[in-house]
């Protein structure tokens, strides 16, 4: 049986409660859901700006898939909060130009998106991803 460990990164914002960044166990690597918070100072970034959010958001993702030892082309699926279908659009075109430019073999990850209600009012956008290393 394989160790289950975290995964953290300074890259990334800390946990703002009870979880870790990432867990990883054999080939699988879970990371926690990310929002639109900047690692540097802890604040969350671009109120009302779905487009941004998303960017820094999936940037957060990345720096946890680093962490653990994986890219976006391990990534086998996505699932993306979203506060309201009015952020749709924006979301998935900036979702689509930074997936794209992440992928070398241009297999998206699969992806699921929920619209719900997220833990802070300035979040317009959460994000988390499942990756399978070899």
């Amino acid at each position: 049986m394989s160790t289950r460990t975290a995964v953290s990164t300074d890259q990334a914002p800390a946990p703002a409660h009870t979880f870790s960044q990432g867990v990883r166990k054999g080939p699988l690597l879970q990371v926690s859901g990310q929002g639109p918070v900047d690692p540097a100072t802890g604040r969350y970034v671009h109120a009302g700006d779905v487009r941004a959010q998303t960017e820094r958001t999936l940037r957060n993702v990345e720096a946890v898939l680093r962490a653990g030892g994986a890219t976006f082309d391990d990534v086998v699926v996505v699932r993306v909060y979203l506060t309201g279908r009015e952020h749709f659009a924006a979301m998935n075109e900036a979702y689509g130009q930074f997936l794209t430019a992440r992928t070398t073999d241009g297999v998206l990850p699969a992806r699921t998106t929920v619209f719900t209600g997220l833990p802070r009012e300035e979040m317009l956008v959460e994000v988390d991803a499942l990756a399978v290393l070899d």
